[in-house]
């Protein structure tokens, strides 16, 4: 009789997982919306932690605007809802709250009331904030990571502390097991607006709805080409991107072609087919002719 010997194939190869940090409901959309729909349809294992509940935020229209935090103080709760619309139009089974759901509150502008609240997340315990977030990095393992650059993109202080939070978590999760350990985040970037991107988008901009105007040159964040390393296209991911502006209605509104919004301030902005990005941390992948990687998960 033959034995017939069967070598197993092991597969070692191990999921494309990213993290994704932002400090409000809408920010993962309006910055990030594109490359979390991409890598979740992809089979990537996507995770999208949010570091407060948006409560300080103002609302379009009439139907909530009762919950903003002068009033009823209930529009942290309503965003989650809004968040989870949005994620799951995006592939995202559910939101992640760093601490927990209302741990930290939304801070406000510098200089409001707001950022003096002892809960506000700018107030928030350094070593407590950064090893929640440690925390999450050992459990979920992302060998790529996005948040802010130190700006925060417009200044926003959470923006800003989500970046100090994040770098500092990064570099604790892998100080503390050293180099190749699965908590060793492999790539780092900085989720921005690339400046001629913007400018081209908003030169297509010919008309929108009588209450909206076009930014002031230099009122919209960007940076310059030269700084870019990645660019993520999301062309194919695109219906995704504005139905998750969609989901949150009461901070976004889109205009009925799907080609531009307006957050509360009324400043028309395009909706972009690119996502760009800045790599602070590992060892740039494949590029194109541009001398820009087009997958943040290129050489890993």
């Amino acid at each position: 009789m033959t034995t017939h010997h069967v070598t197993a194939v092991n597969d070692s190869t191990p999921p494309r997982r990213v993290l994704l940090v932002h400090a409000h409901p809408d920010d993962e959309s309006l910055t990030t919306g594109g490359t979390i729909a991409r890598y979740a349809a992809e089979g990537a294992e996507v995770t999208v932690v949010t570091c407060t509940l948006g409560e300080e935020g103002e609302v379009i229209g009439e139907s909530w605007a009762g919950l903003v935090a002068d009033e009823a103080d209930q529009l942290g709760g309503y965003r989650i809802l809004e968040l989870t619309a949005a994620l799951g139009r995006l592939g995202v089974s559910s939101p992640l709250f760093l601490g927990g759901a209302g741990r930290w509150r939304d801070s406000g502008m510098a200089g409001t009331p707001a950022a003096r609240n002892p809960r506000a997340f700018v107030n928030a315990d350094a070593d407590e904030v950064v090893e929640a977030l440690v925390r999450v990095i050992r459990e979920r393992r992302p060998q790529v990571v996005v948040c802010y650059d130190p700006q925060g993109g417009y200044g926003h202080p959470d923006h800003i502390r989500v970046h100090d939070v994040v770098t500092a978590a990064v570099e604790s999760a892998a100080s503390d097991a050293g180099a190749g350990a699965p908590w060793d985040v492999a790539k780092l970037y900085w989720t921005v607006t690339e400046e001629t991107s913007l400018a081209a988008g908003l030169e297509c901009i010919t008309e929108f709805q009588a209450s909206w105007r076009l930014p002031e040159p230099g009122e919209l964040p960007c940076v310059p080409d030269s700084e870019v390393t990645t660019t993520v296209d999301v062309r194919e991911h695109l219906a995704a991107k504005v139905a998750a502006f969609e989901a949150h209605a009461t901070q976004v509104t889109v205009s009925p072609s799907g080609t531009e919004y307006a957050l509360s301030n009324d400043i028309v902005q395009p909706i972009l087919v690119d996502e760009h990005y800045v790599l602070v941390r590992g060892t740039l992948g494949d590029v194109a002719a541009d001398g820009r990687e087009r997958d943040l998960f290129s050489g890993l």
